[in-house]
């Protein structure tokens, strides 16, 4: 996929989430009909409003709560996606010679590029699109919750700190949080792989601009999630994927790598004695 392509998908993401979360302003109730209003943005807004009820009634603590028990509901797919970066990162060297060695613009010399990555994608069990699965899956849960909040008028008229959940941050202090702790995800799962591929470093910076834009004109409660969720994370990939232990694995195996080439070397080549 390329660089044009990635970004247009998540402009695409994007677009369709603005689109989606805009339908439906009716007030959700358990009359509500349809299989998205009834089962799921009715169920979202119940099981936040018990999650509130747990701490007296403090609507921004329950959908702290509610972003906590859906990143571990999640725990296994951000675990295979991890596992999916690794390998991508792994495979990285190979692609970047297969594209010294095709390196040629024209139509027949890239289609053999395409064939000989797809070859070594498929030999090594890479699929570069799962990179995009936890964004696909949390694109329904953002939608959902935003639709349990401006439709459900006890959470729409609930407090928190110095916001209304149901109206946008009037200092704007949760988005520009929100897109720090997105980019720190990012950044640290990045530092974590050998070599980053170009769609993880575009997203690094995409999605971060993209969560500042959304939570600037989305009510606030959007925003908590998004800072509840990714601190979590950052605090998942420090605990399970820490990149600074995965950088110092890498250097101590490198410099083992140059031990044993210079080891090799200086057997190939003694030293002759000097002569007395």
């Amino acid at each position: 996929m390329s660089k044009r392509k990635r970004l247009l998908f998540t402009l695409s993401l994007f677009a369709v989430m603005m689109v989606l979360s805009a339908c439906g302003t009716e007030p959700i109730t358990s009359d509500s009909t349809g299989f998205w209003d009834r089962y799921v943005v009715f169920n979202f807004s119940n099981m936040i409003v018990w999650l509130s009820d747990l701490f007296f009634r403090n609507y921004g603590l329950g959908i702290i709560a509610f972003t906590i028990l859906i990143k571990v509901i999640l725990l296994p797919l951000n675990h295979f996606q991890t596992k999916s970066t690794k390998k991508m990162s792994a495979v990285q060297p190979q692609i970047k010679a297969l594209q010294a060695k095709y390196a040629s613009k024209d139509r027949e010399t890239q289609e053999h590029l395409q064939k000989e990555v797809s070859k070594l994608y498929a030999d090594n069990d890479v699929n570069p699109y799962m990179g995009c699965l936890p964004v696909l899956v949390q694109m329904p849960v953002l939608m959902a919750l935003y639709q349990a909040i401006s439709r459900t008028e006890i959470l729409k008229s609930g407090s928190f700190l110095w916001m209304n959940l149901g109206e946008r941050d009037p200092f704007f202090i949760l988005p520009v949080v929100a897109a720090i702790l997105t980019y720190a995800t990012s950044k640290l799962t990045m530092m974590s792989q050998a070599e980053a591929n170009s769609a993880t470093k575009s997203m690094t910076y995409t999605m971060p601009i993209m969560i500042l834009m959304m939570g600037i004109n989305f009510p606030s409660a959007l925003s908590l999630y998004w800072v509840a969720s990714n601190a979590f994370s950052v605090g998942q990939t420090m605990l399970l994927n820490n990149p600074y232990k995965a950088i110092r694995e890498r250097q101590e195996a490198e410099a083992q790598i140059k031990a044993r080439e210079k080891a090799l070397k200086k057997a190939q080549n003694p030293k002759k004695k000097k002569k007395n």
